[in-house]
């Protein structure tokens, strides 16, 4: 059933498995509280494996590699491995470990420990938010991650090939709200390969003869999680025109797939050649942050993956800089905020205005509501929580914001008397003038 995927990556496998540093493996110690998750977190520069890590389904294993030069608050990047390979695979053959070193991320490897050591891409647990098998350990691991160092939920990636990629999918369908981008290598659409007589394989749409309209695959990855509203992971799709394993239709159909999911146009904003023989789209936005990013590589086949394009991974996700997204400097975001009140209620209406000169890839705009104000509705941004210190996050429309250019955005709320307007605002933590 899988001799078409093993062979396929036998090359790869033998090749970083006789180059590649060995990996450590430790128990981290109990404790209690975060200095204590600290002392008993891995040693540093050291792929180590992590037990007990919590709610494990499918018996997977996770490895971790922290880097001497970690960041407070660090960034999280999910490294899934294909059918045949192991997390210690993974980290032999790739550069992420490497890289973060370089910028002081994080690094998590799942490790399948079934007999096919591919990832359950397929089953009816694995594609719902919370049902069961992968996706449950791997969110179990990330949440041991960001408990015991602190790491910013917001920056929290996933990278696959193969198998990973098709995992890559599946994650950012049912916990859309955990991660912000994924990169994936040689994989399938969301859903694409799903089973329900407890196969593993779906030979339709590893043929490439699965195809759904735009909407029908948007709206099963809108099922995984049914109810969720909030913003959607950016997408980077990498495949090969010569792929015979999960054949070449599949690009097509992922791109289909994740532009109805961030509610774009399949027609490409931009297109361009990064190097000979690539063709990269991007789709509803321009920027190395586009909600969704296509690289089709001319007569490649199945292996892609290659020496350099996890730095390309990284810029797609922001993680090759300071952060997410460019950051305004104190003074470089201005906002003006009116209201319009009634006896119990108001609207406001909100412009931010970039007055810096650095495109904004990604925003969040915070302000405090005064005493007595609720947030019952809102347009142009999704709003958490509803009270108190509420933070607009943009949608997929309008999360690129130019050098002197403005996005429009506001809401409903009720009021107990009290309807003034917030009288500051920030910009990706950055404090904005008021006006």
């Amino acid at each position: 059933m899988f001799l078409a995927l093993v062979a396929a990556l036998l090359p790869m496998i033998a090749a970083t498995v006789l180059t590649a540093p060995a990996a450590a493996a430790r128990e981290p110690a109990g404790g209690s509280g975060r200095e204590s998750a600290r002392d008993a977190a891995v040693p540093a520069a050291a792929l180590t494996e992590v037990t007990n890590f919590g709610t494990n389904p499918s018996n997977l294993r996770m490895y971790l590699y922290v880097p001497e030069s970690v960041k407070p608050n660090p960034a999280v990047v999910v490294a899934v491995h294909w059918c045949t390979g192991s997390g210690p695979d993974m980290y032999n053959g790739t550069e992420y470990d490497t890289l973060a070193d370089q910028y002081g991320f994080i690094v998590l490897y799942p490790s399948v420990t079934r007999s096919s050591k591919c990832f359950d891409v397929s089953s009816p647990q694995a594609l719902r938010r919370g049902g069961g098998s992968d996706p449950v350990g791997i969110k179990s691991m990330i949440d041991w991650v960001t408990r015991t160092y602190d790491a910013d939920t917001g920056r929290v990636f996933a990278t696959g090939v193969s198998s990973g990629a098709m995992m890559t999918n599946v994650l950012l369908g049912v916990y859309p709200d955990v991660f912000a981008a994924g990169a994936a290598f040689s994989g399938v659409p969301f859903a694409c390969f799903a089973t329900t007589d407890g196969s593993e394989w779906n030979s339709n749409c590893s043929g490439g003869t699965l195809t759904r309209t735009p909407k029908e695959w948007g709206d099963l990855v809108r099922s995984a999680y049914p109810g969720y509203t909030g913003p959607r992971p950016r997408m980077q799709i990498w495949h090969g025109t010569e792929d015979d394993v999960l054949r070449y239709p599949n690009f097509g159909e992922q791109i289909k797939q994740w532009t109805n999911v961030h509610g774009v146009s399949q027609t490409p904003t931009t297109t361009d050649a990064p190097q000979s023989g690539w063709t990269r789209t991007r789709y509803g936005g321009t920027g190395d942050r586009a909600p969704v990013e296509a690289i089709s590589l001319q007569g490649v086949g199945h292996n892609l993956y290659a020496h350099g394009m996890a730095s390309r991974v990284l810029t797609f996700f922001g993680l090759d800089s300071s952060g997410p997204a460019p950051q305004p400097q104190p003074g470089a975001c201005k906002v003006t905020s009116t209201v319009n009140a009634w006896t119990t209620g108001l609207t406001a209406s909100v412009t931010l205005t970039n007055t810096g000169t650095t495109t904004v890839n990604g925003w969040k705009l915070g302000f405090t509501l005064p005493a007595g104000q609720t947030v019952t509705g809102g347009w142009g941004a999704m709003y958490a929580p509803s009270s108190g210190s509420v933070t607009a996050t943009n949608v997929s429309y309008n999360g690129t914001i130019a050098p002197g250019a403005s996005v429009s955005i506001g809401y409903q709320a009720s009021h107990g008397g009290n309807s003034a307007a917030p009288a500051a605002f920030t910009l990706n933590g950055t404090a904005c003038t008021a006006g």
